[in-house]
């Protein structure tokens, strides 16, 4: 079971989880092998522009931020300037409440 399909039963169940991501492309706020603290979405609506989530795109699961948002959904992006697309804002898996890099 990869990190993300772990992470997002566990979110689903309502619990808090650690996941460890690799890869460059939410360098500095995420460095490649830092732990990340997620926590459910309790109300989509407070999901902001600068938040660090798990999410679905396109078929992809990322730990990625909300690069824009508007009343009904938001848009993923790396750190690096890629935009991943739009996705409803209930369909975010968690969001992180602590990075330990």
């Amino acid at each position: 079971m990869s990190w993300a399909a772990h992470a997002k039963s566990e979110l689903a169940a309502g619990r808090e989880v650690t996941v460890r991501p690799y890869g460059g492309s939410m360098h500095p706020k995420v460095k490649s092998g830092a732990e990340v603290d997620l926590v459910p979405i309790s109300d989509p609506s407070t999901l902001k522009v600068g938040d660090i989530v798990l999410v679905r795109v396109s078929g992809s699961d990322y730990l990625h931020l909300v690069s824009a948002a508007d009343a009904n959904r938001v848009q993923i992006s790396n750190n690096r300037g890629r935009v991943n697309g739009w996705v409803p804002r209930a369909k975010v898996f968690g969001i992180a409440v602590a990075v330990r890099n």
